[in-house]
């Protein structure tokens, strides 16, 4: 099982303090060939207990066929991050090391409806002129 550590849980807690709107957790999970997984709804189910501004869905990734289609979720395990508006941010594996903090920022970004990007990156991603699809691969080593 398990356990985020108490400090970790605390300073997470005043992270999520910071939250303004409801956040969905939108999480694609399958019963079996997944060891990673139940490691993560443990997690997730933790930041439910940290904010009564974040909410948990699980979805089977073999059964809700329509919401595996509409988030484009390709493996598991998937979470997606989405408040009032879906801005596409998707996370596959387990978001542990430093993709936790990276994950606690999502959701407050999310929450909040901005991010902390200076007005000239705003302004250069406002001129784009096609979808861009970001991916940030990460490894343990």
């Amino acid at each position: 099982m398990m356990q985020i550590p108490e400090n970790i849980q605390n300073l997470v807690r005043e992270e999520f303090a910071r939250l303004i709107q409801k956040v969905k957790l939108l999480f694609f999970t399958q019963a079996f060939e997944c060891p990673h997984c139940e490691y993560e709804r443990e997690l997730l189910n933790e930041f439910v207990k940290f904010s009564d501004n974040i909410m948990l869905e699980v979805y089977e990734f073999q059964k809700d066929v329509e919401k595996v289609k509409q988030y484009k979720i390709d493996k598991i395990p998937a979470l997606v991050v989405k408040g009032a508006k879906d801005y596409g941010i998707c996370y596959f594996g387990v978001p542990s090391g430093y993709e936790f903090g990276s994950l606690v920022e999502d959701i407050i970004d999310v929450s909040r409806g901005s991010t902390d990007l200076t007005e000239e990156t705003k302004k250069r991603l406002r001129n784009l002129t096609k979808p861009v699809h970001i991916q940030v691969f990460v490894s343990l080593t």
